[in-house]
């Protein structure tokens, strides 16, 4: 066989080829190292003359207007979209989902009537109600402390620390406790369910080296200090209560109570003294994520709760609008409604939000809290006030 002929045109092992034959070739094969294998395309060589015909070059096009490059954080309308993760499709789905079918008032009945043919959405006490229990029921990124504050006494700091307490503590399942951080003997301890020890915190300090060993030490080792709660779901660390100690507590108690209290629990609810000079209050006042400025719709109790936001404001804490918020109970069922218009004015201006508590038989004996007792309006009117305090943490 010569040069420049050939039996098969399949077989090229003897044909000597110009360049553009090749190129030719190339193109109409393929990429021969991703398909090797693949038949060879049906062509014919051009004449040799062809192959040595002076290419005309190709007038070039005209420039096109220079368009200003588009910034950096404004999306391509041709870029793909991110595809979604197996997080983006729960969190869809649980937006999705809603809060379920009406279960209060008329529109619960007629969806119980129903037999799961009606499904009434909920009306807008219910909607707000559950929009306040998964605020309660969040998650923090780790601890968080509560204090309640007035230095007057009958403020309603103990009441209003046991019924956080068991709001926090039913509605997020636990993982809560009720500190009465008072310098010599507070009431937290009667006022919660007792329980069959008697040790507070005077004990717990003296005990403190059992707990040193962060890898030894048990939650469960503190139930023989706090009180459990029962159905409440939360634990009571009650103050001082023999009378033959009369020892302080200081600040570094503060800090080693509280220390070991953040090992076990996420929300710290305490209950502060009437001394604002004293060593432990200003400590509480100091390491705590948000203060609760507690009053009855009293003149003194109000003016008291304002006369120490004056006083924390002058001694250098910052941004206590931000920091507080306010509860204010009615002492009686029947109120001065000026006077309470007024103190909700004034600590509206002084705190971010005021939460109005009605009056309820059941905390006015002085004796344990009967939790399941509670009026459905003093469970509401807390339900809203702990969610305000746990979305401002």
């Amino acid at each position: 066989m010569t040069q420049g002929q050939f039996q098969d045109r399949s077989d090229t092992s003897d044909r000597l080829y110009t360049r553009d034959e090749l190129d030719r070739f190339a193109a109409g094969v393929g990429d021969p190292l991703t398909d090797p294998l693949g038949p060879p395309p049906a062509w014919t060589p051009e004449p040799a003359a062809e192959a040595t015909r002076e290419v005309q070059p190709v007038p070039a096009a005209p420039a096109a207007p220079a368009v200003p490059a588009a910034p950096a954080d404004v999306a391509r309308a041709d870029e793909p979209r991110r595809f979604m993760t197996a997080t983006d499709f729960l969190d869809r789905r649980a937006e999705e989902s809603g809060q379920g079918p009406a279960t209060w008032g008329w529109r619960g009945a007629l969806n119980r009537m129903g037999g799961g043919l009606v499904r009434l959405s909920m009306g807008p006490a219910e909607q707000a109600h559950e929009q306040q229990r998964s605020a309660i029921q969040r998650d923090f990124d780790g601890p968080r402390t509560i204090a309640f504050i007035n230095p007057k006494g009958g403020a309603a700091k103990t009441t209003g620390v046991l019924a956080a307490g068991y709001t926090f503590g039913t509605v997020r399942g636990g993982g809560v406790v009720a500190w009465d951080n008072n310098e010599t003997r507070g009431t937290l301890g009667i006022r919660g369910t007792r329980s069959s020890h008697r040790n507070t915190t005077r004990e717990l300090l003296e005990d403190l080296g059992r707990f040193s060993d962060v890898y030894q030490s048990r939650i469960g080792d503190l139930g023989a200090f706090v009180r459990s709660q029962g159905d409440a779901h939360f634990d009571v660390l009650a103050s001082d209560e023999r009378p033959d100690v009369t020892g302080m507590i200081h600040a570094d108690d503060f800090a080693a109570v509280h220390s070991l209290l953040e090992r076990f629990y996420r929300i710290i609810l305490v209950d502060t003294g009437n001394n604002m000079r004293a060593e432990n209050w200003l400590a509480s006042a100091e390491q705590a994520d948000l203060l609760v400025v507690t009053s009855t719709v009293r003149e003194d109790t109000g003016y008291s709760g304002l006369w120490m936001l004056d006083a924390l404001q002058d001694a250098g804490h910052t941004d206590l609008k931000h920091k507080c918020v306010t509860v204010l109970s009615d002492p009686s069922p029947k109120v001065d409604a000026k006077l309470a218009a007024d103190l909700v004015d004034v600590y509206e201006q002084r705190t971010r939000a005021v939460y109005r508590v009605p009056y309820d038989a059941a905390l006015v004996s002085g004796s344990v809290v009967p939790y399941a007792e509670l009026s459905r309006a003093t469970r509401r009117s807390w339900l809203e006030a702990c969610a305000g305090m746990a979305q401002a943490l």
